[in-house]
């Protein structure tokens, strides 16, 4: 403002000096007028550059106490600035103490939980385990007894198989050493017992009993004996022997030939009493096959006989005599439904009902065995169905768990996040959430936080 002033001033001086020395000269009108004009244009210019002064001013005068008022606020900012410069430290330094006790608090915390989980985990586990283990024992156990007799009933059969095929070929060189023993012995207590029926009889019993003992069979289940039996009629009998045969089938001895006849032939030494005692031997053989056939031991109550009886002739030569001397009397005999047997035969025959009891107890045992691995199989089906559904109860208990360890690290508000603000708002504790559990879950709820 002071050099607008100035220059007023100048010019003003500069006119007042060319007025002067044109004074001295001789000015012409027009020249005066000229500057008459420009003396007021310069007035006027002069008036006008007086009140834009005074604007200036003014707005000189505004702008001066605008810039006070904005040094002062300056100067407040700047103050401002300074306290919360140092309200910024302190807030840093209480946070990196608060970040220090957090992540010790959130340490304790996941570790705390992890614990709890894994307690409970391992509890419901261990529950779950010994769960398991009692079925399991309740099924295994009765499946080990099956499979021990199984193995048992296996090792028995097989064991039987080879001891009856190994003894098979022993007993048949015996049987020929038996035989003739058994002969031997019958003649020399036929020549010891001349004209004794009763002690004959029980001589006859005793060489059959021999023979049952020697044939393999068991007394009081493969065969019997003197057992009491009853005809349809109610008349009672009482057979030498009932040997008993697969599928509820029976066969009868009878031992109760007379031998006098015969016993009169080996002692005599005259022709004609020899030939008179042979026709008797062979009329007393024939008379007790009639008296055999009259009994009808097919018709005994309780008794599923076949349709023979077997007679048994304990001395061996008394029944080839016979034989030799009557070629119809077997055919006679078998067609009365009656089997001649001689120790010999007798045996050959009962060592075969035995062979067939013992191939039937086999097949039994082979229906048992077929039985019981069905059994095996259809335990084993359930068993294989038990450890699929152990294992679907395993697999949903890893899910549940699975499950529960996503709430607690997962997702938005998982309770790592959720356990840790309440900290964060003044909750105390004395442990932390383990850091790599903590940065899991923060992690995890910042990201939706961002795709949000």
């Amino acid at each position: 403002m002071e050099i607008i002033f100035l220059i007023i001033g100048l010019v003003i001086g500069f006119l007042l000096a060319f007025f002067f020395l044109k004074s001295k000269k001789t000015i012409p009108l027009e020249e005066v007028d000229k500057l008459n004009e420009e003396i007021n244009s310069l007035r006027i210019e002069n008036g006008k550059l007086g009140e834009r002064i005074k604007i200036l001013e003014g707005d000189k005068a505004d702008l001066q106490s605008e810039i006070k008022v904005e040094r002062e606020k300056s100067e407040k900012l700047t103050s401002e600035n300074s306290s919360l410069k140092s309200d910024y430290s302190n807030l840093q330094q209480k946070l990196a103490e608060q970040k220090d006790e957090l992540e010790k608090l959130q340490e304790k915390f996941t570790k705390e939980f992890e614990n709890l989980a894994n307690k409970i985990f391992e509890e419901k586990s261990a529950k779950f385990t010994e769960q398991n283990k009692e079925k399991l024992s309740e099924i295994l156990n009765p499946l080990k007894e099956k499979i021990s007799d199984f193995e048992k009933k296996v090792e028995e059969t097989n064991k039987e198989s080879i001891d009856r095929f190994s003894s098979l070929r022993q007993q048949l060189s015996m049987l020929k050493d038996l035989n003739q023993q058994i002969t031997q012995e019958a003649k020399n207590l036929t020549e010891a017992l001349k004209g004794q029926t009763k002690t004959q009889g029980n001589w006859g019993e005793f060489i059959l009993e021999s023979i049952l003992e020697k044939s393999g069979l068991v007394k009081g289940r493969e065969y019997s004996v003197q057992e009491s039996l009853t005809t349809e009629a109610g008349k009672r009998y009482q057979p030498d022997v009932i040997i008993n045969l697969p599928e509820n089938k029976s066969i009868v001895i009878d031992s109760k030939v007379s031998l006098i006849a015969y016993e009169r032939y080996i002692s005599s030494e005259d022709e004609n009493e020899k030939e008179k005692a042979l026709r008797e031997h062979i009329l007393s053989i024939r008379s007790h096959l009639k008296s055999l056939n009259s009994k009808n031991y097919q018709s005994l109550y309780n008794l599923n006989s076949l349709d023979f009886v077997l007679m048994f002739m304990p001395i061996e030569p008394a029944f080839a005599l016979a034989v030799q001397n009557d070629a119809n009397l077997f055919n006679d005999a078998f067609e009365m439904n009656i089997v001649i047997v001689s120790p010999s035969t007798l045996l050959a025959t009962l060592r075969t009902i035995a062979s067939i009891w013992r191939q039937e107890n086999q097949n039994r045992n082979a229906m048992e065995i077929a039985r019981q691995a069905g059994a095996l199989y259809d335990k084993f089906v359930n068993f294989y169905n038990d450890l699929i559904d152990v294992g679907k109860k395993l697999d949903a208990a890893k899910d549940s768990y699975e499950e529960a360890m996503k709430k607690v690290h997962d997702g938005r508000g998982n309770l790592i996040a959720g356990v840790e603000k309440m900290k964060q708002l003044g909750a105390k504790a004395s442990k932390s959430i383990p850091p790599a559990a903590l940065n899991r879950a923060l992690s995890d709820e910042d990201n939706l936080l961002e795709k949000e």
